[in-house]
C-alpha cells in the first residue's frame, strides 16, 4: 500500500470510497525544507494531541476522525510503526482556505503591523508591541496552494468564493474554538497565541472541521509564567530549531544537515512538554 499523498510530516493513504488513513511521521521542516532527521515520537505527540482537542470540540463542530484503533484499519497499518500516530478520516471536499485565529501581535501580522501595512484586509490597532495581546482575536484567511506559499487573503474574498452564510458559521466556529480550548490550555499555564484550522464538507454537505487542530505544528504555544509583551516568547514547538538553522548559517546557507544532537533533543522535550501539559 503507497501513500496518495506524502507531505512535510503526513502520509495519506485512499483506503476505501469513504476513508482515508492519516499517518503522521517524525519528520520535522523548517523554512519549506524537511529536514534529513527525524525528532522522536514528535508523530505520536502531535496525534495525541489533535485527536484529544478534536474530541473536546465535538460539541462546537463535528470533525473528520472515524477511527484511532490501527486494529480497525487494513492490515498494513498493524505494524506498531503506525500505533498512536494513525487515524482513520471520513473523506471530504475540503474548502480551499485555512482560517488562523490570531490572539496576540506576533509572526507575519507583527511583520505586516511593522510595515504599516494591512493584514488580511483587518486594519491593525494602531501603538502594539510585539506579543501583545489582542482584543478581540483577528481571524485571518489563506488560499492554500498545492505548491509554493499559501497565499493570505481578506474574509471578502472568502465570501465571495464560498458565500455568506459559510463564511458567517465558519468565522462563528473558529472564534468558538480560540475561545474554549484557550481558557483550557491557559488553566494549564500555557497560551494559545494563535490557531489554524481547515474545514471540509462530507457526502451530506455539512461542515466537518479536519486535518490537525491546536499541535505545536498548528498552533503556537508559549509559557504563560514567562510571557511578557515586548519580548519574543519561546514557544513549545521547532521554534529553538528554526533558531538555530538562522543563527548558524554558512554563506548564507541554512545547514539542514548539521542539526546538533543536543538541538533535536531539546526540541522533542518541548513537544513532550506541551502534550504533558495539557493531556
Amino acid at each position: 500500500m503507497k501513500p496518495i499523498y506524502s507531505g512535510k510530516v503526513r502520509e495519506i493513504y485512499d483506503i476505501s470510497d469513504k476513508h482515508l488513513v492519516i499517518v503522521t511521521t517524525d519528520r520535522i521542516s523548517a523554512f519549506d525544507h524537511i529536514l534529513p532527521v527525524l525528532i522522536k515520537n514528535k508523530g505520536i505527540v502531535l496525534n495525541k494531541l489533535s485527536n484529544f482537542w478534536f474530541n473536546k470540540t465535538s460539541g462546537i463542530v463535528s470533525n473528520h476522525i472515524i477511527d484511532d484503533k490501527v486494529e480497525n484499519m487494513p492490515a498494513f497499518f498493524h505494524d506498531d510503526f503506525f500505533r498512536e500516530r494513525t487515524v482513520m478520516v471520513e473523506k471530504l471536499n475540503m474548502l480551499p482556505f485555512e482560517f488562523v485565529v490570531r490572539g496576540y501581535m506576533y509572526g507575519s501580522m507583527w511583520k505586516a503591523y511593522e510595515n504599516g501595512e494591512h493584514f488580511c484586509g483587518n486594519m491593525l490597532p494602531e501603538n502594539c508591541k510585539l506579543a501583545q495581546k489582542l482584543e478581540p482575536p483577528i481571524l485571518t484567511p489563506a488560499l492554500k496552494h498545492d505548491i509554493g506559499h499559501d497565499e493570505y487573503v481578506s474574509m471578502e474574498e472568502v465570501e465571495s468564493r464560498i458565500g455568506t452564510e459559510l463564511t458567517r458559521q465558519i468565522t462563528e466556529i473558529c472564534f468558538r474554538l480560540y475561545e474554549e480550548c484557550s481558557e483550557y490550555a491557559l488553566s494549564k499555564g500555557l497560551i494559545i497565541a494563535d490557531a489554524k484550522f481547515e474545514f471540509g464538507r462530507n457526502v451530506k454537505g455539512e461542515l466537518v472541521l479536519a486535518d490537525e487542530i491546536f499541535t505545536p505544528d498548528s498552533s503556537r504555544y508559549w509559557d504563560a509564567d514567562s510571557y511578557k509583551v515586548g519580548v519574543s516568547p519561546a514557544s513549545f514547538d521547532k521554534q529553538f530549531l528554526r533558531d538555530w538553522l538562522l543563527n548558524n548559517k554558512v554563506n548564507g546557507e541554512f545547514q539542514f544537515d548539521k542539526v546538533p544532537e543536543n538541538v533535536l533533543i531539546q526540541t522533542e522535550k518541548l513537544y513532550n512538554e506541551c502534550l504533558n501539559r495539557l493531556i
